[in-house]
């Protein structure tokens, strides 16, 4: 009887551990390096991770990098194998902390938070600032966000041969649903 109270203990302490984070397991991210009056160079990840600590501002995404999908499988595969060497470099992980984060300030109404980070990617990190929206819905927190980085930085390098055809400012957009 007193080992079924402990592990009892044990459970419902972890699941109470478990709740202080929120978690969004299916986070968009989109990367546009498009170059006007050529051919778009754009990609998707609807599988992204996002854990936010409401207590704490402290905020974490992870995307794997074969998760983006482009409009032309061409371009996904010289996305994988030349640019971001996804065998080489899996994923893209992003740990950082929003300012002066409330949780409970939270409405309906978008709030702009500046975050504050580092992104790891293609085996460099590199520091990231940016303002995300965020509000609070019946189904958990909304979080976007758009920032850019250059391609250059990540020591990703974009060929002579389409150097015209792919902008080595990268624009990033993040959208999640944390619950």
């Amino acid at each position: 009887m007193k080992n079924y109270f402990i592990i009892a203990m044990l459970l419902v302490s972890g699941w109470s551990i478990a709740q202080e984070k929120m978690i969004c397991k299916t986070g968009n991210i989109t990367f546009e390096a498009s170059v006007p009056a050529f051919e778009e160079v754009k990609a998707t990840n609807t599988n992204v991770t996002v854990v936010l600590n409401p207590k704490t501002g402290e905020i974490a995404s992870l995307a794997l990098m074969k998760g983006f999908r482009f409009k032309v499988a061409l371009m996904e595969e010289h996305f994988n194998e030349n640019y971001i060497e996804s065998d080489k470099y899996p994923k893209a992980i992003f740990k950082g902390k929003i300012e002066n984060f409330n949780a409970g300030s939270l409405t309906a109404s978008p709030k702009n938070f500046t975050i504050n980070g580092k992104l790891e990617l293609h085996g460099k990190t590199v520091a990231v600032k940016t303002i995300a929206k965020m509000s609070q819905s019946g189904s958990g927190i909304t979080l976007v966000a758009d920032f850019s980085v250059n391609a250059s930085d990540f020591d990703i390098s974009i060929p002579a041969v389409v150097k015209n055809k792919v902008s080595n400012k990268i624009n990033i957009q993040v959208d999640a649903l944390l619950k």
